[in-house]
């Protein structure tokens, strides 16, 4: 076939050039023919000859076109047939990468591909290509495995703060839920959960609360001293305790059917803010992986939080109940000072009710308190506005680095300083009613917190100082004590119960009556009242009694029988219920104008008229007084709720806080964001939060840029996986949960970021 190929190639370009060769003759000849120096026929073409010699060399030519037309035909079939080598060549290779390449795309990439020499480039980067492949697989499954871990972790977070939420009214219902679900999540076989508890002599010790094994709950009574065994180490020291190989005596729980006690054995504190609450031992055939250890870690350290917080509502609670024994303490006190114990205690009872449906972290307090900070020697290191407009300051040059003594007038220096020495060294926090000195010398009455802010070693860093004006409060009640002091002096008074029993009275109604206390401890109304008008008054005192107040004269019997006349008024107090709790006697003896009353009618009027007064101020009293508890109700609520705010949000936490106002200016962010973005809060407080954040909008999460955007909808409550950078510039992986705050139409969100 070739050699065909060669010979069809040979003879159509040797004959291709003698065609060539003979046109210039034959050309030649019909030149000569058309200028007459010839005929057309063949003696002219003879004749051509003799008279133009180089035809002879045209007619040659073809034989030159012939022997040209050969070896181009040889040089033509040699360059075909190399073309054709490189072509075939060229399909082999293709084919080989073509089959390389579909092996790739199915994954088979321990194949190898050998091409010529000429090729080695494109050979080392198609093996290039495939290491580069295998290692994406390989990342690639690196990357689902860590998304799954996470992904794990961050769905046990969530249904372990379910779990947290509830059942910790029953401290062994609550142990037993933790336990058992932490089991179950974490495919382990044996745990059992452990609280520190003291003795009567103030000793630790551990008391194992619930335990969990092969599928059921177990008998939890075991008791650990503290320092005693792994669970002991493991609280002492601080940090979890890992075993891959357990000795077979150490686990007493077992199935009960013959299983063999698990190999690998984890206790983890319940740590937080360097205090243990308890311990939980959790035990497992499996080893356990890094990131289930972090899990239980994390959700020890959720389990702290919850137990302290438990905690701190009983010991509120507590502290709540002591407060109203006080005041009822002091029942024996004049009416109106009772009044306002009672309510007061009325008021601290649905605090402590409200208090338990504040836990979460809120807003900031410069907003509706006065707050400053103090080092420990008591120098002023940052004061809010709230502080300075109260203090009649301008700017905080005038107040910072000064000393708390210029705000402390002279004559409660011996008892602050004594309070001050105790806050300095850690003691307990100072609440209460204090008075202090503006600038121009005038006393500014607050109901006022000193608390101890700790750093990492438990060492005091600062003193924080939290208030709310009271002055004008303050001086209302100093106005109506003295106007029941005015009352006491000028006005015969007495308590007595429904009944008509007793209760108690002033001095004077002791001097007018001419008896002693203790005679009248077993009397009643109805002793002072002369035997024929005893009806008429008891028509009076029931109209009291059901609420209708009586003013008017009345006559009344002293020991000694003497009659005596009083302009009197007898007004009934009620309970909360509405019911009558007591009547109050007020009177004023008119005995002597009572005689001389026919002959001083115009005296008579006088006093009518006095009495009319009389009754106007006891109605407007009544209105102040009235005023005065609604306004300390409302008073007291709102310092309770700020107060448990504050107290949330300025917690000792781990995770990073940063808190915005609805426009996204920064209001808070607590220690931990400061070392994260290495800022100050003094110095970025009220920026737009985006400067944390460089390369805002376009480098981070939706979730992210929905919180940092003014107006937008924000997603709270729902915890989310994102990435943050530090102030070093490196990427983070965080949950971020994100939370509102709405006070007096003041939105604020506040996102807590955990590392």
């Amino acid at each position: 076939m070739a050699d065909y190929r060669k010979k069809d190639i040979t003879i159509r370009y040797v004959s291709y050039g003698i065609l060539i060769g003979l046109i210039f003759p034959l050309l030649s000849f019909i030149i000569s023919s058309f200028t007459g120096k010839g005929s057309f026929t063949f003696q002219g073409f003879i004749q051509l000859h003799s008279t133009f010699s180089p035809q002879y060399l045209f007619d040659i030519l073809f034989v030159f076109g012939g022997i040209s037309g050969y070896y181009l035909s040889r040089y033509v079939y040699l360059q075909n047939s190399r073309y054709k080598n490189v072509l075939q060549q060229g399909n082999a290779e293709s084919e080989k990468i073509l089959d390389y390449t579909k092996k790739l795309i199915q994954n088979e990439l321990d194949t190898e591909i050998h091409l010529n020499s000429s090729s080695g480039d494109l050979e080392n980067s198609l093996n290039d290509l495939r290491e580069h492949l295998k290692n994406n697989i390989i990342e690639q499954a690196s990357r689902k495995s860590e998304d799954d871990q996470r992904n794990w972790v961050s769905e046990g977070l969530a249904k372990f703060a379910e779990i947290l939420r509830s059942h910790t009214d029953n401290m062994e219902e609550f142990s037993y839920h933790i336990i058992s679900n932490l089991i179950l999540y974490l495919d382990a076989n044996q745990g059992g959960f452990f609280l520190i508890e003291e003795n009567e002599e103030g000793e630790k010790f551990f008391n194992m609360t619930a335990s969990y094994a092969y599928d059921r709950r177990k008998f939890a009574d075991r008791r650990i001293e503290w320092g005693e065994g792994l669970i002991g180490t493991c609280a002492l020291e601080k940090e979890s305790v890992y075993l891959s190989d357990i000795p077979e005596s150490y686990l007493t729980v077992t199935s009960g059917l013959g299983k063999a006690n698990p190999k690998y054995l984890l206790i983890v504190p319940l740590l937080l803010q360097e205090e243990v609450f308890g311990v939980l031992e959790l035990a497992s055939f499996q080893e356990f992986p890094a990131h289930k250890i972090d899990f239980v870690e994390r959700v020890a350290e959720s389990i702290a939080i919850t137990i302290s917080s438990v905690r701190s509502n009983i010991r509120t609670t507590e502290l709540l109940m002591e407060s109203r024994k006080q005041a009822e303490a002091m029942a024996d006190q004049e009416e109106k000072m009772r009044q306002s114990m009672n309510e007061l205690t009325d008021f601290q009872e649905q605090a402590a009710k409200q208090a338990e449906k504040f836990i979460s972290f809120t807003n900031s307090v410069n907003h509706t308190l006065i707050r400053a900070e103090y080092d420990t020697s008591g120098i002023l290191t940052y004061a809010n506005t709230r502080f300075l407009r109260k203090l009649g300051y301008l700017s905080n040059t005038e107040v910072e680095g000064k000393h708390i003594s210029m705000f402390i007038n002279e004559k409660d220096r011996e008892w602050f300083d004594e309070l001050w020495a105790r806050l300095a060294e850690g003691g307990r926090h100072y609440e209460g009613y204090m008075k202090h000195m503006t600038k121009m010398g005038q006393d500014l009455w607050t109901m006022s917190t000193y608390t101890c802010v700790r750093k990492d070693d438990g060492s005091v860093d600062k003193i924080l100082f939290l208030a709310i004006d009271t002055t004008e409060q303050k001086k209302q009640s100093l106005d109506y004590e003295g106007q029941i002091e005015a009352i006491n002096r000028l006005n015969i008074k007495a308590e007595f119960a429904p009944d008509g029993k007793f209760i108690n009275c002033n001095e004077l109604f002791l001097d007018t009556m001419k008896f002693t206390r203790s005679e009248l401890e077993e009397m009643t109304i109805f002793d002072f009242i002369d035997k024929k008008d005893i009806e008429n008054f008891n028509e009076i005192w029931e109209n009291v009694t059901r609420g209708i107040p009586y003013q008017g004269q009345v006559k009344g019997l002293t020991k000694y029988e003497d009659e005596k006349w009083f302009r009197a008024t007898y007004t009934a107090v009620n309970d909360m219920y509405g019911e009558v709790a007591k009547v109050i006697y007020l009177a004023n003896e008119i005995t002597n104008e009572k005689l001389m009353e026919i002959e001083t009618r115009k005296q008579t009027d006088q006093l009518k008229v006095q009495e009319e007064k009389l009754r106007l101020s006891g109605v407007e009293l009544k209105k102040q007084l009235e005023q005065t508890k609604a306004d300390m109700e409302i008073q007291y609520k709102d310092v309770v709720n700020e107060k448990n705010r504050f107290e949330q949000t300025i917690g000792n936490l781990t995770d990073i806080v940063l808190s915005v106002d609805q426009s996204g200016n920064i209001i808070y962010v607590n220690s931990s964001a400061e070392k994260f973005w290495d800022v100050k809060l003094t110095k970025i407080r009220g920026k737009n939060a985006a400067i944390l954040f460089p390369g805002y909008p376009d480098d981070y999460d939706s979730f992210i840029v929905s919180f940092l955007t003014a107006m937008s909808t924000k997603i709270t409550g729902e915890r989310k996986h994102v990435r943050i950078r530090n102030g070093k510039g490196k990427w983070i992986d965080t949950d971020m949960i994100l939370s509102m705050s709405e006070t007096d139409h003041e939105v604020s969100y506040t996102a807590f970021f955990r590392i």
